[in-house]
């Protein structure tokens, strides 16, 4: 072991295997080809070296110098129509599966000429089926949901994902690792060992054996080095013939080095090392002994001239642009409602059926979905027997499935995963925040992510600390993304068949747990008129016949309870309240409330989640901020700020309730 946990440069080997020097050396001509693609990716990177030192560049590169064979084998292995997905060292992967130099290098340069006209950048590439994202693990999962979706149209295309060995310490492989194996889908994950985790030793890191770890799991494995690159191009060739004809998963395995930093030029491995391993590069010996070729010279020249009229064609580019989306306020229409009653629960199963016959996209994945079972809330019963293989049980893996729900998105399906309990969303809020949020903007709108998931959230059932949070300020606010909310005056159906028909984004649907039971209901009680915006997913209304002296907003679960305090108020206090219902909780237009404010100027805003930072608080920020002139009183109710106890008279003293919105008005109306 040399000096900071780094092999010892004398070995200049793999430590966990590997040839420990390059087989005779290959002529370059009989491989003509992927030489030619391995050179052409190195004088790229090379290239945006030269032009970030130059400060021709913004931000960062991170090359894959050495590396350039893993990405020729696996590119001259697959077919056009395969899927590719890669990381944030992506630039050869991308070359190497169709991308051109000029649309990589006036991406990276931030111009319009860039393949996504500068939005993504260096680390987020997407043309056709390629695609790359800079999150380490969580691509894995999302090109197993790109498996799927061509597994469930019944073509022979397969996807593959490229990982760094720094990848194995996510556990967002494993989830996905062990639904490949267990689905049996087309996928192809290559790990590019490149002995380095940023600049962290794989020494220090990883435990056990690489392809151990995917074997464990039932799953082939392939061990490779770009140090005997003609034989890697046949074995990877023969793997992803494996992958198509057998339609199960394949980790191949490729040692590799990294001869480059990491990212520009933070490099603190020492330099003995690293100039061993440089005397034992592949294509440097290709190039050393090719010294006066006239063939060689041809081909880098004629390299050499395709970099430069890149970079040409990049500087003379006009820089990315995109055009922000609309901030204005609008103040609907609103309409009266009608509709039959139904409870929440036969509602929401009857929207999610209604979506599966209509488009055969729709794939519904999550926990104990499946009959007998039919979910922890029974809102999938009977849908496995009617659609089998469109309604499946997972694993307990909520990252691995909202991230293949987003690969689903990205495959031309449209997925709809449940988490079983609104709290078990944070551990995906990587695939919500980091993936399918960004797509569609990085990737200069050539792509979209009809995702939509759905989790119950709420308390008032017992549940305890883990198993009864509102979360939902947790997850709006994410640009590109909406937040769609159930309540009790507006049929859950109806929301479900306006989202199948007309999704544009990655949605969330939250249901809140208490509602299931509940009837929703067209009925208005007496003295007030149900009204809905015309909007595709609308804010309810009830607005009283006599002049209201309050508005209040009722975030789901506490819409009931918002209503008994408005009618108490009314029989009790003499004090009349305007009562709003949004579906859709991001983005809120608060023009919803124009017209109610200029009337009552006091604004009480109801939920059951916590207060701070909440989406109270935005209402009541959007309401002072645009329709506050001239005074406007305001008022916020939610939780205490403790975990939720499981004990019912805790639970109670935690929650609002009906008592608390009252309250809240009252003291509202004082002041």
């Amino acid at each position: 072991m040399g000096s900071l946990g780094f092999p010892d440069a004398a070995a200049a080997a793999p430590p966990t295997g590997g040839p420990a020097a390059g087989p005779p050396l290959p002529r370059w001509a009989d491989h003509r080809a992927a030489v030619r693609q391995a050179l052409l990716v190195r004088r790229t990177e090379q290239r945006l070296l030269a032009l970030y030192a130059e400060g021709k560049m913004f931000g960062t590169v991170h090359t894959c110098i050495g590396q350039e064979f893993a990405a020729v084998a696996v590119g001259g292995a697959l077919r056009d129509d395969d899927f590719v997905f890669s990381n944030h060292r992506g630039h050869g992967h991308f070359l190497s599966t169709g991308g051109t130099v000029g649309e990589l290098i006036g991406e990276v340069m931030g111009r319009e000429s860039g393949i996504c006209r500068g939005r993504g950048g260096s680390q987020h590439l997407q043309k056709g089926r390629y695609f790359s994202n800079g999150i380490q693990g969580g691509i894995v999962p999302v090109t197993a949901g790109l498996a799927l979706a061509e597994l469930l149209r019944g073509g022979d295309r397969i996807a593959a994902v490229f990982i760094g060995d720094g990848t194995l310490g996510e556990g967002a492989l494993y989830e996905t690792l062990n639904i490949a194996s267990k689905w049996s889908l087309p996928l192809l994950v290559v790990c590019e060992n490149n002995l380095f985790a940023q600049s962290t030793s794989q020494e220090q890191t990883l435990a056990g054996d690489i392809c151990a770890r995917a074997a464990a799991f039932g799953i082939e494995t392939r061990h490779g080095s770009t140090d005997d690159w003609t034989t890697l191009l046949g074995d990877v060739r023969s793997a992803v013939d494996l992958v198509r004809r057998q339609r199960r998963p394949l980790f191949q395995r490729i040692d590799t080095f990294r001869l480059m930093a990491h990212s520009k030029g933070d490099d603190n491995r020492p330099a003995e090392y690293v100039r061993a391993h440089w005397e034992r590069d592949p294509l440097s010996l290709l190039e050393r002994a090719a010294a006066g070729d006239p063939e060689w010279g041809a081909m880098a020249e004629e390299i050499d001239a395709l970099v430069e009229a890149a970079v040409a064609e990049a500087e003379a580019s006009p820089p990315g642009r995109f055009d922000p989306p609309e901030a204005a306020v609008r103040e609907p229409a609103w309409r009266p409602v009608a509709f039959a009653d139904e409870r929440v629960v036969a509602s929401v199963r009857r929207g999610l059926e209604n979506g599966l016959a209509a488009d055969e996209r729709v794939v519904f994945i999550g926990e104990d979905i499946e009959s007998p079972y039919g979910g922890a809330f029974k809102c999938s019963t009977g849908l496995s027997d009617r659609f089998p293989g469109r309604v499946r049980n997972t694993p307990i893996s909520e990252l691995a499935i909202v991230g293949i729900g987003n690969g689903l998105a990205l495959g031309g399906m449209i997925p709809v995963v449940e988490i079983m309990f609104g709290d078990f969303v944070t551990l995906a809020l990587d695939q919500w925040l980091n993936h399918a949020g960004k797509f569609a903007f990085m990737f200069a709108d050539k792509v979209h992510v009809p995702l939509i998931v759905r989790t119950p959230m709420g308390g008032k059932r017992g549940y305890g600390a883990t198993h009864s949070q509102s979360l939902e300020r947790h997850l709006v606010g994410v640009p590109g993304t909406q937040v769609l909310c159930l309540h009790h005056r507006f049929p859950a159906a109806a929301v479900y068949e306006s989202l199948f028909a007309a999704i544009d984004r990655p949605t969330l649907v939250v249901e809140n747990k208490v509602l299931y039971g509940r009837t929703a209901s067209a009925v208005p009680p007496a003295g007030w008129r149900l009204w809905a915006s015309d909007e595709p997913f609308p804010t309810l209304r009830l607005e009283p016949a006599a002049p209201a002296d309050v508005t209040i907003v009722a975030v789901g679960g506490m819409g009931p309870e918002a209503e008994e305090a408005m009618l108490r108020l009314f029989a009790a206090d003499e004090i009349v309240a305007d009562l709003f219902l949004p579906t859709r909780l991001y983005p809120f237009d608060v023009g919803v409330l124009a017209e109610s404010l200029r009337a009552t100027r006091r604004l009480l805003v109801v939920e059951e989640g916590q207060g701070f930072a909440g989406i109270g608080a935005e209402i009541v920020a959007q309401a002072t901020e645009i329709l506050g002139r001239g005074g406007l009183a305001a008022a916020r109710v939610s939780a205490t700020p403790v975990p939720i106890p499981a004990a019912r008279h805790l639970e109670a003293a935690c929650l609002p309730g009906a008592d608390t919105v009252r309250a809240a008005v009252l003291e509202l109306c004082r002041s």
